[in-house]
């Protein structure tokens, strides 16, 4: 048996699912599979009970597991302070992200971070939200980055900064010419949604909710891109995260309102799960994340 057998035992037992094990290791479903059965036959003994409908560790397998884990546990323990005691970041950084932070937050910590520590390479999936806490917990992803932030007892949750939700528009779209909007302007007007479990999507409707309005919901898209796309054509309307479209702002695609002059934060924040142990290029990564100027440096470029 050799350490990779190991950690991909590991992950089948905690995704309960031989297809994301494949996909968590880069190897086909098959292989997993055969992987399972040579283990059974080395140790001589069955490790899932095929007698039920669902993925379950025999007595013998929970067994396993724990050893397991405590072995794999050891390893990158040791690979970090090998690391650390020739001071050396390096390795690879596997990173899940929505699709607003990743394309409109992320690249100035990202590009920061590669300058310094150019032996690290990093990997940027873009996710649902749903998702992206589904790739931490289960190990495909080192990092999350998500938006309103949930709490779990297996994640630790940093913020690293904060973005406003403006109403965007048309410049030709008749609220466009008003300096400010009151939230009685947008009743009944004609509105493009984020989907329902879009978690920017649940605080829109809260904000609608508090002041009793409604909207008539003409599109609905799972990203803030397609989003745009829908308020470029002058369809309705949008509440959407103001760093998502600075660049549209900045070229009088679109143009953006505070509502009834106010601040209606969007939290950010960096999750990873407690129990994984913090290689020196994660560590970076992380304080590179809570460098609160690079971000401030950023926007200063944009405006």
């Amino acid at each position: 048996m050799h350490i990779q057998n190991f950690k991909t035992f590991c992950d089948l037992v905690e995704t309960q699912s031989f297809s994301k094990a494949a996909r968590l290791n880069e190897v086909t479903q098959s292989a997993v599979s055969q992987q399972l059965k040579a283990m059974e036959s080395f140790y001589d003994m069955l490790i899932i009970d095929r007698n039920q409908k669902k993925f379950r560790l025999t007595q013998q397998g929970i067994t396993l597991y724990s050893t397991f884990k405590e072995i794999l546990n050891l390893y990158e323990k040791l690979n970090c302070e090998i690391q650390e005691m020739r001071n050396v970041v390096s390795g690879t950084i596997q990173i899940s992200t929505v699709n607003s932070i990743g394309l409109h937050e992320l690249p100035p910590y990202l590009n920061s971070f590669m300058k310094e520590y150019p032996s690290v390479n990093t990997r940027v999936e873009y996710r649902r939200a749903n998702l992206v806490y589904e790739d931490v917990l289960h190990g495909s992803a080192d990092i999350g980055l998500v938006a309103f932030p949930t709490s779990h007892k297996e994640l630790t949750v940093i913020p690293f900064a904060t973005d406003e939700l403006v109403v965007a528009m048309n410049p030709q779209h008749p609220l466009a010419s008003k300096k400010s909007l009151k939230i009685e302007d947008l009743k009944g007007i004609d509105f493009i949604a984020f989907e329902k479990d879009i978690p920017t999507r649940k605080a829109t409707d809260e904000i609608l909710r508090k002041a009793d309005i409604e909207v008539s919901i003409v599109m609905e898209f799972d990203n803030v891109e397609t989003v745009k796309r829908g308020l470029e054509i002058n369809a309705g309307v949008a509440i959407i995260p103001k760093n998502t479209v600075s660049n549209e702002s900045a070229r009088n695609q679109l143009v953006t309102c505070r509502l009834d002059n106010s601040s209606h934060v969007r939290p950010l924040s960096l999750i990873h799960k407690k129990s994984r142990m913090l290689t020196p290029a994660l560590r970076s990564f992380i304080e590179k994340m809570q460098n609160s100027k690079i971000n401030e440096m950023e926007n200063q470029t944009i405006n």
